[in-house]
């Protein structure tokens, strides 16, 4: 049996960023499709990011890591829910 249930996944993450370019990275994660700005402070950002699983999740914090200027990027915090109208 095909377990045809369909997923929203929402997750935090905090990017560590070099001394100095905290504007520089946040402007380019401004710009991507994806993870959202929630706070900024003392070389940290924190995102929040949406997807269908944790896969594409996993996906967007790698692009957040490989960022040049980011020192570490960090999935902090994984929310699953089923949606509504999924099949078992």
């Amino acid at each position: 049996m095909v377990d045809e249930r369909r997923y929203h996944h929402i997750s935090s993450a905090v990017i560590a960023v070099m001394p100095g370019r905290l504007d520089e990275v946040a402007a380019a994660i401004a710009t991507m499709n994806g993870p959202e700005i929630r706070a900024q402070e003392n070389n940290r950002i924190v995102v929040v990011m949406e997807g269908e699983s944790a896969g594409q999740l996993g996906a967007q914090l790698a692009v957040l890591g490989a960022l040049d200027g980011v020192v570490a990027a960090n999935m902090v915090f994984e929310h699953i829910e089923e949606l509504e109208g999924s099949k078992s």
